[in-house]
């Protein structure tokens, strides 16, 4: 579960992005994706290139991670379906950004008409064998976060560290799906397969193996702590509204249950970027294929959930045992990263707030924060 934990603490990103509403404002932005060619005889030969104009008449500033302009990280830039509509699962990582430490190599800048191209080799980033030979098609992933840009009328702006942030919708994205034949080899690439597989915390280092260990710990309490926040406050409660909707209190539990129970003796949680994945702004990454979870640098500058009781804000999103929470959230529900920030998390849509990773960090801080201090 390669999710990197860019804080992709995400992104700590204290960031509170508002998403821009697609009704009634113009796309500013166009994919345009190319395939290797119509068939190909192996994944291996699967290097799907793509082309991101900037249509609109404002220059902007876009973050990389987690999307179509993501070719060097095994990040998730398309979604992936078999010919009979099946997903592909996808085994690279997923990422926990901070959007208070990411610096300009982090984004790509395009004034108003110009583009740039990428190359993105899938061959190991989704498990083809999961579906046999035979066509399948590639969606770029076009959710963009912005920054210091006016890429549409209605977009909503927060404003960090003197920099305006906005988060722009697929849906105001023009782009296009193509199809590619794989004819004969479909075997599933192992993007750590030379990482040794081992049970709970692995690091040399014993401050840092510590830290992760209480992180885990207070991941499990937050989890535990918002089962029974949702059990005795019920759907009609504020809190539960602006983090889940409508959503059923039973598919939200699910989930924080799921870190609640994690028992498993065969998932690393690691202080070593095995995978190269540590870059600025990079808080952790899970594995997907493994659901190891591997810890960058700048976690270990976060806090104990404790803190939130004396001056640590929940939307600094820099508590250890919420970034591990969101890790495991990957690892063991399969959640994504759709945005990051508690104001971006809340202004989801329903279904999007299911499965946003960074939902069940903020709604179990806020729990501790409004309930334990």
């Amino acid at each position: 579960m390669v999710y990197t934990l860019v804080r992709t603490a995400l992104f700590a990103l204290a960031a509170q992005l508002a998403v821009a509403s697609p009704l009634g404002a113009a796309p500013s932005l166009k994919v345009e994706v190319t395939p290797p060619s119509s068939s190909v005889a192996s994944v291996q030969d699967l290097k799907v290139a793509a082309t991101i104009t900037n249509t609109g008449s404002e220059a902007v500033k876009l973050l990389k991670y987690g999307t179509i302009l993501d070719d060097k990280l095994p990040t998730k830039s398309f979604t992936v379906n078999s010919k009979d509509g099946k997903a592909i699962p996808f085994t690279g990582i997923k990422l926990s950004v901070s959007l208070s430490d990411v610096d300009d190599t982090a984004f790509t800048f395009l004034q108003p008409g110009e583009s740039v191209s990428t190359t993105h080799d899938v061959s190991a980033l989704y498990d083809f064998s999961s579906a046999g030979t035979g066509s399948f098609s590639f969606a770029p992933v076009t959710d963009f976060i912005a920054i210091d840009s006016e890429v549409s009328a209605e977009s909503a702006k927060h404003v960090e560290n003197g920099r305006q942030f906005s988060r722009i919708d697929a849906s105001s994205v023009i782009s296009n799906t193509v199809s590619i034949e794989v004819t004969a080899d479909v075997a599933k690439r192992d993007i750590e397969g030379h990482l040794e597989k081992r049970a709970s915390v692995t690091c040399s280092n014993t401050s840092r193996a510590s830290f992760i260990s209480s992180s885990y710990s207070e991941a499990k309490s937050l989890a535990s702590g918002g089962v029974s926040y949702i059990n005795s406050r019920g759907t009609s409660d504020s809190l539960y509204r602006s983090y889940w909707g409508a959503n059923a209190a039973s598919r939200v539990t699910s989930v924080l249950s799921g870190v609640v129970n994690e028992n498993s003796s065969s998932r690393t949680l690691s202080c070593t970027d095995a995978l190269g994945a540590c870059s600025n702004g990079v808080i952790a990454y899970t594995v997907i294929a493994t659901t190891n979870i591997y810890y960058c640098s700048i976690f270990f500058n976060e806090v104990a959930t404790s803190n939130l009781c004396s001056g640590t804000t929940v939307a600094s999103r820099n508590i250890r045992g919420g970034t591990t929470l969101h890790e495991i959230t990957h690892a063991v529900s399969g959640t994504d990263d759709v945005t990051y920030g508690c104001a971006a998390d809340q202004a989801l849509s329903d279904s999007r707030k299911l499965v946003n990773a960074d939902n069940y960090n903020c709604f179990t801080t806020q729990v501790y924060a409004s309930t334990q201090c």
